[in-house]
């Protein structure tokens, strides 16, 4: 998704910043913060995570659960401390509940058990939407 995202915004003469994680560990608040300060970025798209296929979603999922809580985490708050103008956060199919009605609504978050197979990833998605909710209510961000 990021690099999609990316491409259309080169399309659009905008000047787009990346960061690849051999370069950083957005795991490491200092690490995503000093990056943050660094680059000064306008816009922030966050679509970096830690992902797999099912049965390392299924097999890892501590890993998964952690190493997302910790990117999310630090990239939003070290943009909320560099100022970053405009955040958009990017969510996933799999934060809808297993059985969620066909096409999935909005409104079915959190109404029903996820798959349990992307369980921990879903979760972590999921609680930085509402980080981003209450940075919002919060901050006005």
């Amino acid at each position: 998704m990021g690099s999609a995202i990316a491409r259309h915004l080169t399309m659009e003469n905008c000047d787009v910043i990346t960061i690849d994680r051999a370069q950083v560990d957005l795991r490491r608040q200092s690490e995503t913060e000093d990056w943050m300060a660094q680059s000064k970025p306008d816009a922030l798209f966050l679509a970096a995570a830690t992902v797999g296929g099912i049965h390392a979603n299924y097999t890892r999922p501590a890993e998964f659960l952690c190493d997302n809580l910790a990117i999310e985490t630090n990239i939003i708050e070290g943009a909320r401390r560099s100022g970053v103008e405009k955040r958009m956060f990017m969510g996933s199919a799999c934060i809808y509940p297993r059985l969620a009605e066909q096409p999935m609504v909005e409104d079915a978050l959190l109404t029903s058990p996820l798959e349990p197979t992307n369980e921990a990833y879903s979760v972590a998605k999921i609680a930085a939407i509402k980080l981003c909710s209450s940075y919002r209510r919060q901050y006005g961000c």
